[in-house]
């Protein structure tokens, strides 16, 4: 795993239709507009946010955690609206010792069913595997996320199995997962 290339400096990435970068102060209408909605965390282990002075302190907490070493959390834009934010997806729980990572992803309720999220996800795991070196890219789903599931088979992941009532996810209790990953040979022979 390379570290240093994850952390050195925020990763900007960009892919066909998106760029990937940090989430800043600017973006905070459209960030709490997000956490605002519950049907985008209904599958999620995070708790919607009502209040954008909650929020806007969260911007604080993206950068914490990358300074840290714990968490790249990136905004996801549309390259020909580059000022608007659809969406997060992360890199976190970074394992040196197994070379693994588990990423998670969200997108405004407006960008569903537009091919964003598959997108996203491609694009991260090229530069995980690509860039970082990482072995193992792995998510944590809830049983009824259809729609993600979908987004990580197309993007070459592997059901493992259920984990049952075996994580407690905020305002969720505790649940079953569904573990979906892909390894860095499996993304070589795509």
């Amino acid at each position: 795993m390379n570290v240093e290339k994850i952390f050195e400096n925020f990763p900007l990435l960009s892919s066909n239709n998106l760029q990937f970068k940090k989430i800043e102060e600017s973006h905070l209408n459209m960030l709490f507009a997000i956490y605002d909605n519950e049907k985008v965390f209904e599958f999620c282990g995070i708790i919607p946010k009502h209040n954008i002075q909650t929020v806007q302190k969260m911007i604080g907490h993206f950068e914490r955690d990358f300074t840290k070493r714990s968490r790249v959390k990136w905004g996801i834009f549309l390259k020909d609206q580059p000022d608007t934010l659809v969406g997060i997806i992360e890199a976190m729980d970074f394992n040196q010792k197994v070379n693994m990572v588990t990423i998670g992803y969200y997108l405004a309720e407006d960008y569903w069913n537009k091919g964003i999220a598959t997108e996203s996800v491609q694009s991260i795991i090229k530069f995980l595997f690509d860039e970082a070196d990482i072995n193992r890219i792995q998510a944590e789903v809830m049983p009824m996320n259809d729609a993600s599931k979908k987004v990580l088979l197309k993007s070459g992941f592997i059901k493992e199995g259920l984990l049952r009532q075996a994580s407690f996810w905020s305002g969720k209790g505790i649940i079953d997962l569904e573990i979906y990953s892909i390894l860095q040979e499996d993304y070589s022979n795509l």
